[in-house]
């Protein structure tokens, strides 16, 4: 991918606000790159050490955490639950309730 395409997604997670989250594809398309939640998923995975994104509201499709069972995805539940990100009962968030839409919330 070009480097054009790093710029514009990780410009876009820094707006992502606490207690929001949003999908790989959705964060792909907002960049400008529909259809290359790969890439995203790709991009968040291989972050510089101590760069400050917020990775952890990025989600796979159907608000599910990418690795279930995972030490990552126990982290990425943590963090986000301390934000007040609730799951359900099948490990679930409702995006409905907590997607970034386009009007800021």
């Amino acid at each position: 991918m070009p480097p054009e395409f790093a710029r514009r997604v990780l410009a876009l997670l820094a707006e992502l606000p606490p207690g929001r989250v949003t999908t790989y594809g959705q964060l792909a398309e907002r960049a400008g790159y529909p259809r290359h939640s790969r890439h995203v998923g790709h991009l968040l995975s291989h972050l510089p050490a101590g760069l400050a994104a917020p990775w952890h509201r990025v989600l796979g499709a159907g608000g599910r955490l990418s690795r279930p069972g995972s030490h990552h995805a126990d982290w990425q539940r943590l963090l986000l639950e301390e934000e007040g990100v609730e799951f359900n009962a099948s490990g679930k968030i409702d995006l409905r309730r907590y997607g970034w839409s386009d009007s800021g919330g």
